[in-house]
């Protein structure tokens, strides 16, 4: 075989190689999740960045949060939060803004002033605002379509985009109304409530809905031990990425 053909063919595998390294590769996205409990409750953060391992990109999540606070606390560093450092100097893709259960009943102002303070700032950074549209209280979920409408708009009016859990969760409840999607206390996310809500967070941002998951997550500890985050029936879990899909239409 001649030089120059063997160089040839010696190339083109050389070639093949690094693009078939290459595609199989996931992507990969920083988010930070700036909130309160509705965030840290259920670990939500790690569920969708392990959710994340089966689809096509891995997203590195991290959060800033301190329980009940709003965003105008976010903005003024209460309680020692260093959510506007963290924006500037942590080069994220995705920063997720979620306000105080009850600030967009209570406060819609504020909410509507602060979404717009701290898009404008994660834009300036580099990044893109998504808003993190919750639930109403189990026992007022006639509030839900003025807590989505007030995301909606926000969303709009600041060129950003939004994960609407809460209508997931209504969904959920329209197939399935015993599902337990709250704690006891009527406002905080259950193991599954968290779960469904990681599912629809990692198909909006990563722009896949998984076709399968395990049943069981968790992380290692400083020592290296194995803890564990969660484990759901396998028949909960098709139902969640059921309830994604078709909201996701």
């Amino acid at each position: 075989m001649k030089p120059f053909k063997c160089l040839a063919i010696l190339f083109l595998l050389v070639y093949t190689t690094c693009s078939s390294l290459a595609q199989s590769k996931p992507d990969t996205l920083k988010v930070l999740f700036v909130g309160n409990s509705y965030i840290y409750v259920s670990n939500i953060p790690h569920l969708v960045s392990l959710i994340s391992d089966s689809t096509q990109t891995k997203l590195l999540t991290a959060k800033s949060t301190s329980g009940g606070v709003r965003l105008s606390d976010h903005w003024r560093g209460e309680q020692g939060l260093r959510t506007k450092e963290l924006i500037k100097n942590g080069d994220y893709d995705v920063v997720v803004l979620q306000e105080q259960s009850m600030g967009t009943i209570e406060q819609p102002d504020s909410f509507r002033i602060y979404s717009k303070k701290f898009s404008d700032y994660i834009k300036e950074h580099g990044g893109k605002p998504y808003f993190y549209a919750t639930w109403a209280r189990e026992k007022v979920p006639q509030f839900q379509k003025t807590i989505t409408e007030a995301y909606n708009r926000a969303a709009s009016e600041n060129g950003a985009g939004i994960v609407s859990v809460g209508e997931a969760w209504a969904l959920a409840k329209k197939y399935r109304p015993e599902i337990k999607l709250y704690q006891t206390d009527g406002s905080h996310q259950s193991p599954l409530g968290a779960f469904l809500a990681a599912c629809l967070f990692v198909a909006v941002l990563s722009d896949e809905i998984p076709k399968k998951l395990p049943n069981g997550y968790g992380v290692l500890d400083a020592n290296g031990e194995s803890v564990r985050i969660t484990r759901l029936d396998p028949l909960d879990i098709t139902f969640c990425l059921k309830v994604v899909d078709e909201l996701s239409r």
